[in-house]
């Protein structure tokens, strides 16, 4: 004689049913309704990044105001305005000799750079993307040596400002450097950097790299002024829309 089935386990059964098609539904829909940056593989993106120098608009580079939510000291709001775009150029007159020889492994296609200004008029910032001409495993292999190096926290090797005329960002020169930042996306044809200082021109004896003056406790007057979080900010937002921009052009290349 067949079981009797019960109602509260037939409704239980029932629910875990349609929970389970729900999820495997959402679980489609959500694959369907992404941008597809998952679809395009690392070496699509890779080979998408390298003409987005002379592709991308300026704003999609660098975005006319840059905020970063809980990136400054103590998880405070910054936002930073962009002042001045330089012209696109080499890299000879970019950097500190020790990091500009760093990066020769690279190759420098070309450099694009911009001055920000915190919201406060503060500090002022020079952001750099520099478009190599290296392979993805030549990129990989000088992101560890970077890191491994410690080449990023070295106070021979800082990047050097755009002091644009005619804006607060004037007298930002090499002695005015008071923190900086720089990335090498290891999957992508491309570094990062920024340098900052105060706007008002004075001189910084004792540059610090962010991550330094990002420390808990720390007391230079980069970390208490919050320029080690301006630099690292600024490096993170310009990165982080370079990757979605080889992501975006690597599927709309598939």
């Amino acid at each position: 004689m067949a079981p009797v089935r019960r109602p509260a386990r037939t409704a239980a059964i029932a629910v875990c049913l349609v929970l389970g098609l729900g999820l495997l539904g959402g679980g489609l829909a959500g694959d369907l309704l992404s941008d597809g940056a998952s679809a395009a593989t690392s070496a699509d993106r890779f080979d998408a990044a390298a003409s987005l120098w002379h592709s991308l608009p300026v704003d999609r580079i660098f975005p006319p105001t840059l905020r970063g939510d809980g990136a400054g000291p103590g998880g405070a709001d910054r936002v930073w305005i962009r002042i001045a775009v330089a012209p696109d150029s080499g890299c000879a007159d970019a950097f500190d000799a020790p990091l500009r020889e760093a990066l020769s492994a690279a190759g420098c296609q070309r450099l694009l750079r911009a001055t920000y200004l915190d919201a406060t008029s503060t500090s002022v910032t020079t952001v750099g993307l520099v478009a190599t001409t290296a392979e993805a495993a030549e990129m990989a292999a000088l992101h560890d040596r970077f890191e491994d190096r410690g080449v990023t926290r070295r106070k021979d090797s800082l990047p050097l400002p755009y002091a644009a005329k005619g804006t607060a960002a004037a007298e930002f020169g090499a002695e005015q450097r008071a923190s900086w930042s720089v990335e090498v996306l290891a999957k992508l044809p491309a570094v990062v950097y920024a340098v900052t200082g105060f706007a008002d021109g004075r001189k910084v004896t004792e540059p610090e790299p962010a991550e330094e003056a990002m420390a808990a406790g720390a007391t230079s007057v980069a970390a208490q002024a919050g320029l080690g979080h301006d630099a690292h900010g600024i490096v993170q937002q310009v990165a982080g829309g370079f990757r979605k921009a080889a992501a975006k052009a690597a599927e709309e290349a598939r």
